[in-house]
Order: C-alpha cells, then structure tokens, then sequence
C-alpha cells in the first residue's frame, strides 16, 4: 500500500467517516477532513486523534460550496479523496427530497468539478445497496439489475453512481471506485468512536442502543408481515471497521489501475430485525422491549450481499461476526449514552 498518498476526506467526522479516518491514519496516509457538521461532531476527529497519535487537518465547509473546494485542493496536495459526504436516512428523503438531491447530487458533482480543476482524479464513492430496489432473487451481486430504489436516499446514490461512471468513461485519467454498502453496524473497540444518533435514529441498531439504555421505551419494529423467515425484514449487517477495511483495499487498488470500479461490501448472510434484537439482548443482558407497526415506506423485505468480487478483486472480505457488531455498538452506548454531546 502506498503510504504517501494524502487524501481528502469529505464527510470525515461522520460515523463511517471517522472509523475509515482512523484506518487511514493507521495505515500511514496522511488525511484532511471536510465536513460541514450538520449529522456529525468535531469531536469524533479529536478521538481519532488520540486514538492514533497523528494530527488531522480539519476543515469546516460543505462540498456545494466550490471556493472552498478549490481553496483546499490549493492549499493541500491531495492525492485522492474518499468521499462520504452527505445525507442518508432513508424516511427524511421521502418528506426532504429537494434537499437530499441537492445535497447528495449536486454536492458530488461539484466535488468532482473541483477535483478535475485540481488534477485529482482518484476517487471512492460512499453508494448503497438501497440501489437495488426491492430485489427477490438473492443474494445480491454487482452484476444484479440496479433496481428501482424505494426513496431518494438511494435514487440520489444511484444518479452518483451513474455520473462517475460517465466520468471514468469519458476521460481516462480518472479511476474511480464506487463501494455499495450493506448495513453497517458497531463502533471501535475503544468505545471512543460510534454511532452519534442525534434525535430519532433511522437505523435498527443504534435504535435497540438507544432502548437498551433507557434514552428510549420501546423498539418499533416496522412489519412482521414481509415474505422472510419470521416476517420482520432481513438485512446484512457488516461492522463499521470491516467496512473501513474495505475503503482502504480499494484506494490500493485504483492506485494501480484507472476507470471505473464497482465493489459490494457485506459479509454475506441477513439477519432478520428479531435476530438482530435477540442478539443485542444477549450482547446487554437485557430485553428489548418492542412493538410490532406497520411497515414503513421505502423498506424492502430483504438485502444480502455476494461479497464475491471483493474478495477475489480487493482481497477484501469481513471478519466480525454479528456478535461483534452488537457488543461494540453496545459498548460505545454504554460509554457515549448521548454520543458526542455531553450532558
């Protein structure tokens, strides 16, 4: 791996963000952070701080704001950027879809018009695999139909992805690797860095934390009526720093190679949500209390990946079982009850 490349960071400070941050500063590579801290914290930089013993470069801005874009790719010498800036819960996009189209579409896009200015080409993308749409024959490869995603989180992560593959294709400079995640889940070990849930969360998890710890009732679990094992969805869920891992084998790879590149990143096998919460009981030695609702829009029934590709392209593949992802998302509840916010 090369240990001399800078990169940029945009989104840096988030969840995914800060966990691939310290990964890179473990690795040896030298990071600037960009983030506007609109769903993340300045904090979680400092932890990674401590954590490694490096110093980051942090820049507060937005990557709609071009000026400053130019004003960091002037400033800094930035080899290649991992991008990860942007909105992604699934329910707000349903009722916000200007502002996540704006945000996700237009800031990528202005991104990679700064990059060109700046004669950065090297890029990995943050996609989902809500770009699947609502898929039945699983698992999912990087070869099944991108279907039609079910909310505007993941029709603005499908337009991405098709704009920088038209960008690989029409200028062979740029090498350009797009990651589809699955469901990431838990925190370092440490406890120092996680999930920050500010307000009602959108994922499953860092909601059962949130139950576990008292901040919250009750778990609503959205349908029990899906076509899977125990009617309740089904997704794959991969540990944030398996997840960090595969960041860090896909910059080596298009160190070595250019245009566009297409990489699942799961473990392979889905759980459903009542698996998932009698885990999260044995993991916190508690119940979890829930209800069952109705389902809610956007979701589909079930999600796994084939995580094929990686493995023989990245020489990527998890290592954390599930067990590891409640026990580390529970131990930074536990440690950070109301996250980054002290109170």
């Amino acid at each position: 791996m090369n240990k001399k490349l800078k990169i940029l960071l945009t989104g840096g400070a988030g969840y995914i963000g800060s966990h691939v941050l310290l990964r890179c500063l473990e690795a040896g590579y030298e990071v600037i952070v960009l983030d506007n801290l609109e769903n993340s914290s300045r904090e979680s930089v400092r932890r990674v701080e401590h954590l490694t013993g490096r110093v980051v470069h942090f820049c507060l801005g937005d990557i709609r704001d071009a000026e400053n874009l130019d004003r960091i790719f002037t400033e800094h010498q930035v080899d290649a950027v991992m991008h990860f800036a942007g909105l992604k819960a699934i329910g707000e996009s349903l009722a916000e879809p200007l502002r996540y189209y704006d945000t996700n579409v237009n800031g990528s896009v202005t991104l990679c018009a700064a990059m060109a200015r700046a004669g950065v080409f090297r890029l990995v993308f943050s996609s989902t695999a809500s770009v699947y749409g609502n898929q039945t024959e699983m698992p999912l490869n990087e070869s099944s139909p991108r279907g039609s995603p079910a909310s505007p989180y993941g029709w603005s992560k499908l337009m991405v992805e098709q704009i920088l593959e038209d960008l690989a294709s029409s200028d062979p400079r740029w090498s350009i690797g797009t990651l589809r995640y699955f469901n990431p889940v838990g925190a370092h070990p440490s406890g120092q860095i996680g999930e920050d849930s500010q307000g009602e969360p959108s994922n499953l998890v860092p909601y059962i934390a949130q139950v576990a710890s008292g901040r919250r009732k009750h778990l609503s679990v959205y349908g029990n009526d899906y076509p899977t094992t125990d009617g309740t969805g089904v997704r794959d869920y991969i540990h944030v720093l398996d997840l960090a891992d595969g960041h860090l084998a896909a910059m080596d790879r298009l160190t070595q190679s250019t245009g566009y590149k297409l990489w699942n990143l799961g473990t392979g096998q889905g759980f459903s949500v009542q698996e998932v919460i009698r885990g999260f009981e044995q993991a916190c030695g508690q119940s979890i209390p829930h209800r069952f609702v109705p389902r809610r829009p956007g979701d589909v029934a079930q999600s796994w990946a084939d995580p094929a590709l990686a493995r023989s392209e990245l020489g990527w593949q998890s290592k954390l079982g599930l067990d590891d992802m409640l026990a580390d998302h529970w131990r930074w509840q536990k440690m950070n009850p109301t996250g980054y916010t002290k109170k």
